[in-house]
Formats: structure tokens, sequence, C-alpha cells
């Protein structure tokens, strides 16, 4: 396994994985056009400074991890998302890592993160790293996220 930047050739299995975690595992029912973010990968990401990875195993997508810039050394961690097999693999550790020295060496101070309330395995993730559970007036900064039952998390860097 081999975590990469965002390539062009992989867009289409970036959108499968996703979209079967979202929708058949966690049963949240995002269709892509409410994920614009998943067909232009670098507009929404890479243009204003954010970065987006992919973790590879024989050219197979089988993780994914970004974030987009919000300013004021502000990251907004997005899309991060590892197939069901290779879960016990620590493939979400690696691309978490990836994410988390790349905002450290690039001097930004927090980093946000809305996540769907049945993702109970993704909450216990981000607690042992460090983020705390907020509420939507504890916002360090405007952000909107999709209107549906999800929590947010904080995380000082």
């Amino acid at each position: 396994m081999e975590i990469i930047k965002y390539q062009e050739k992989y867009k289409d299995q970036i959108i499968d994985l996703i979209l079967h975690i979202q929708n058949e595992e966690a049963k949240i029912n995002l269709s892509i056009e409410e994920q614009p973010d998943l067909l232009n990968i670098t507009e929404f990401y890479e243009k204003d400074g954010g970065q987006f990875w992919l973790a590879i195993d024989k050219d197979d997508v089988i993780g994914t991890i970004g974030f987009m810039n919000y300013g004021n050394n502000n990251a907004v961690l997005k899309k991060f998302f590892v197939r069901a097999d290779c879960r016990k693999k620590k493939v979400g550790l690696a691309l978490y890592e990836t994410l988390y020295i790349y905002l450290k060496e690039n001097g930004y101070k927090q980093i946000l993160l809305d996540t769907p309330s049945v993702a109970k395995q993704a909450h216990s993730f981000y607690e042992k790293a460090g983020f705390r559970k907020i509420v939507k007036s504890q916002l360090p900064f405007s952000y909107d996220y999709p209107d549906r039952d999800s929590l947010l998390y904080l995380l000082s860097i």
C-alpha cells in the first residue's frame, strides 16, 4: 500500500468507494449530485490550497482523505474513507498521519470535520486522535455542512 496525492485516473474508483461506504454501509443516502467536490477534486480541494490523498494497493483505491483550506490556518477534513476489508490494516491511520503531518508542517492550527452520527467507528477514531466534539455554535469559523444528522469535531494542532 502507498499513499499518493490525487490523480485523475482514480476518479471513478474514488466515487465508487465513497458512495458505497456512504450508502451501502452507513445508509445515509447521499447522491453524487449532493457532493460536487467528488466530480472535480482539483477544483474543490487543490485550487485553494487543500489536498486530497489516496491509499492505493495494486492500483486499487482502498482509502481517501482530503482537506479544504478555510483560510487563517483552518482546515476542514473531508472524504476520509477506507474500504471495509482494509480497515484493520492501519490504512486509515496512514492516511490521517499524512494529512496531519502536512497540516502541521504548513502552519495550520485547527482541523474541523463533520461526520454522520451513525459513523460510530469514525467517532472513536477521531476521539482517540484528540478531536473534541463541538456544537454548531462553537464553530471557530463559518462552515456550512450538509443538513443531515451530523456531528462536528475540532482538533487544535
